[in-house]
């Protein structure tokens, strides 16, 4: 026998992924004995608060099910009897794991037991392939499940993938690749068991907090898990990193339905932070642009334009978008020096008698000087201001991206005019009441610029439809 003697193959199912907040709804054990069922035991667990609409539609546990069904804290001398001096063996392990004990430490009891991961084995066994979730498994090697999203059902599947790697592999392998599919990254000792395996593959915004107060940090990934993994990976334990992941007791995240939708929320949630902690946005929400004073003799003859929550049709003569002074007059300097333009008749120098230091250093053409005429100045400088001319919308009104995550089924549709969010929706019906009745555009530099990133990705811009008059 390769695998262990003593094995408790398990599964729960929860009202959701985060070990710390959500309960147990149902749990199954079988217990094995050199390769031999000994005993099978599954209960519907009353967690002791409603089950989410959607979980209970994916699993088919609902509340009227679990109302009379024991609570944990009746169950957990049977189920600590069952699990006793046996390897602890589950589907994405210290999920489940975490669940377990955080179960017993909520009724002040400690719980330890060696951890088997069977994703980890069937990485470690079968490397050529890239999925090694329960329905993948399922799929790849014809197993039976009678109960998908039940535990037992599930566990049924597990104790088939036990037997089939038993068959298929010589006794050695099989003992090389437990060993290695029961060893665990160090888990940040500030973050309960189960965390951060229970944070989805899918793609969405997650917060990290301290003991107490507004988040460490807000981030966004394409798949949540490996990227908050990130964070705690021992190449990146040293200096600020390891400073920030001792830092860590709690982690939050919210799963959307496409990276778009996680970059509008991330940007939401970081103007939250920023208003709640009385500090101005990160680039603050005075946005503005520049526009020439036309035939104005004395400097500066350039204006601030406020843009924030203002409609793009409005802007007439309107050039780029910043968010301070310093960054308009890095771009500004920068135009002086490739068309030799004067930084006193831009505003970058105060004003006095005689050229500008640029001119003195023969950089600009000497309108301080009255070597050339303000017409030619000014000429030249219209033409250098049409390069950070406001990007101009690519389509001939507003339109819309679909986004669906292929993880939880959820949908979410975005609709934009002149780079403006007009709003954000969940359902078709939401989204037609959206498209019946659009709201005027209110500009906002981060959307804009994240906008704009987005569908600089040839992919993402295939994702966009134009809404017809009807839509």
């Amino acid at each position: 026998m390769s695998l262990p003697d003593s094995l408790v193959v398990v599964d729960l199912e929860t009202t959701g992924a985060n070990p710390v907040e959500d309960r147990i709804t149902e749990i199954a054990v079988m217990r094995i004995e050199c390769g031999e069922v000994v005993e099978r035991w599954q209960s519907l667990v009353n967690p002791g608060r409603c089950i989410p609409a959607l979980i209970q539609r994916i699993i088919g546990i609902t509340d009227d099910m679990v109302a009379d069904a024991p609570t944990f804290a009746q169950l957990a001398d049977h189920v600590r009897a069952l699990l006793d001096r046996s390897v602890f063996v589950a589907h994405n392990a210290r999920f489940d794991y975490g669940f377990i004990r955080n179960e017993y430490a909520r009724i002040g009891e400690a719980f330890e037991a060696p951890v088997l991961c069977t994703v980890k084995l069937s990485r470690a066994l079968y490397p050529e392939y890239r999925k090694h979730g329960l329905d993948a498994l399922i799929e790849r090697h014809g197993f039976v499940c009678n109960a998908r999203h039940r535990a037992m059902g599930d566990a049924d599947v597990l104790w088939q993938f036990a037997r089939k790697v038993v068959a298929d592999f010589p006794s050695e392998t099989v003992a090389r690749a437990c060993e290695r599919a029961m060893k665990f990254p160090a888990r940040p000792a500030g973050l309960p068991e189960g965390v951060l395996e229970g944070i989805p593959d899918g793609p969405g915004v997650y917060l990290l907090y301290g003991e107490s107060g507004p988040p460490l940090v807000i981030g966004r990934g394409v798949s949540l898990r490996a990227r908050v993994m990130e964070h705690f990976a021992p190449s990146r334990l040293k200096g600020k990193d390891a400073e920030l992941a001792s830092q860590v007791r709690r982690v939050e995240w919210y799963e959307t339905a496409g990276e778009l939708g996680a970059c509008l929320l991330e940007a939401k949630l970081a103007r939250a932070r920023s208003s709640a902690a009385k500090r101005p946005v990160k680039g603050g929400t005075e946005a503005f642009g520049l526009r020439l004073i036309p035939h104005r003799k004395r400097p500066p003859i350039m204006e601030r334009v406020p843009l924030h929550g203002t409609d793009p049709v409005t802007w007439e003569g309107v050039h780029g978008s910043f968010r301070t002074r310093k960054e308009a007059d890095g771009l500004l300097a920068g135009l002086a020096g490739a068309y030799r333009l004067c930084p006193r008749r831009l505003g970058l120098e105060p004003g006095g008698k005689g050229g500008c230091t640029a001119y003195e250093m023969r950089r600009c053409a000497g309108v301080c000087a009255g070597k050339e005429s303000i017409a030619e100045h000014d000429a030249r400088l219209v033409g250098a201001l049409r390069s950070i001319r406001f990007g101009e919308w690519p389509w001939s009104g507003p339109v819309a991206v679909h986004e669906h995550s292929t993880h939880t089924g959820a949908d979410a549709w975005h609709v934009f005019d002149r780079w403006c969010l007009l709003g954000s929706v969940e359902t078709r019906e939401e989204f037609d009441a959206l498209c019946a009745r659009l709201p005027r555009r209110r500009f906002d530099l981060d959307t804009s610029r994240l906008l704009q990133r987005w569908l600089g990705a040839e992919e993402n811009r295939e994702k966009v439809a134009v809404l017809a008059r009807g839509d």
